[in-house]
């Protein structure tokens, strides 16, 4: 039986950095979006150049394989070079693959711009990440105490509405780490994913795509309304939040510097779940969700840097992080 397995997108990613790139600041009465722009006609040398593999549904797989778990990833990608890549690094980390759907077409595929600021812009080609059809899917290899869902789109996104009420008749837990194009989509599409799952992970600006405006105790209570048991909303440098039997929990960072953000999300995520499943606790969960994703920041890659169960611990030990607790109406 797996500890969890994760379903989700895959893809490999292209990192190209380069110094002609320009940070626009456009206002308007509600808020200050950054643009990054490139001169028109001109060939950009690429000074840095790297390559490897990302995605929410394999990000989450490998870090709670590194974690020590028994860990399955389920997914849709084509034939050929690409995914041979993909399903070459996950067997490497101890990921089994057998749940992985091949068809005629092709793997996710995401150019990744380097920003001045070191954050980033990504050209994301979906590919066959969005074709996972329930039919696909071989039930008798469904045997699980746990399912981790990153965001998926279209017919993959409706499997995963049907593995929603697989879990809830098998009893099996869920983890939901939605993203900014399923939460703008509303509470109401979201119903049946959220109804079967208990840890719902997102940030500030994703939550209130859900739930409205308001705080983070408001935004919590409201997600936590629709039927999550614990309800995680990370903001940034401002450090995260767990709503969870009427207290919010809220974990600090240790203010550690980015080089580049792709994979932050899926690092703290999959490290909280992964410790509350392994420890039961909170705030330790907090603190190492943190403490990966801050090593994730450190470097190129969605996956370069995640670290061990020993790893983290021992970098929290070096670099704490406080946690506070407030119970709330």
């Amino acid at each position: 039986m797996y500890d969890v397995i994760c379903v989700g997108s895959s893809t490999v990613d292209v990192f190209a950095k380069t110094k002609k790139s320009e940070l626009i600041k456009i206002f308007d009465d509600e808020k200050e979006t950054d643009l990054l722009a490139y001169p028109t006609g001109a060939k950009i040398l690429v000074e840095e150049l790297s390559i490897t593999t990302g995605g929410g549904g394999t990000n989450v797989a490998v870090s709670l394989a590194r974690l020590g778990m028994k860990v399955a990833y389920l997914g849709c990608m084509g034939k050929g070079a690409n995914s041979d890549m993909v399903l070459s690094e996950l067997k490497a980390e101890k990921v089994n693959t057998k749940l992985v759907v091949m068809k005629k077409g092709e793997t996710g595929y995401s150019i990744i711009l380097d920003s001045l600021e070191h954050d980033r812009t990504i050209l994301a080609y979906k590919g066959l990440n969005n074709n996972l059809s329930y039919s696909d899917i071989n039930k008798k290899l469904i045997n699980t105490k746990n399912f981790y869902f990153s965001a998926m789109m279209e017919e993959s996104f409706r499997t995963m509405e049907k593995l929603a009420e697989y879990a809830i008749k098998n009893k099996i837990r869920v983890a939901f780490n939605a993203s900014q194009y399923l939460a703008e989509k509303g509470a109401e599409f979201l119903s049946k994913v959220l109804s079967a799952t208990n840890i719902l992970v997102l940030n500030k600006e994703e939550a209130e795509l859900i739930a409205g405006k308001g705080d983070i105790a408001y935004l919590a209570k409201r997600l936590h309304s629709l039927g999550p048991e614990y309800v995680v909303i990370t903001d940034g440098t401002k450090g995260a939040f767990c709503l969870h039997d009427g207290i919010l929990y809220e974990s600090g960072t240790s203010k550690k510097k980015a080089l580049e953000t792709t994979g932050a999300g899926d690092a703290f995520a999959s490290t909280f779940f992964g410790i509350l499943l392994m420890d039961n606790d909170i705030p330790m969960a907090m603190r190492l969700g943190t403490t990966n994703a801050e090593s994730v920041i450190s470097y190129h890659g969605a996956k370069n840097n995640l670290l061990s169960y020993k790893e983290a611990k021992s970098i929290l030990k070096k670099r704490p992080i406080k946690v506070t607790q407030k119970r709330i109406s």
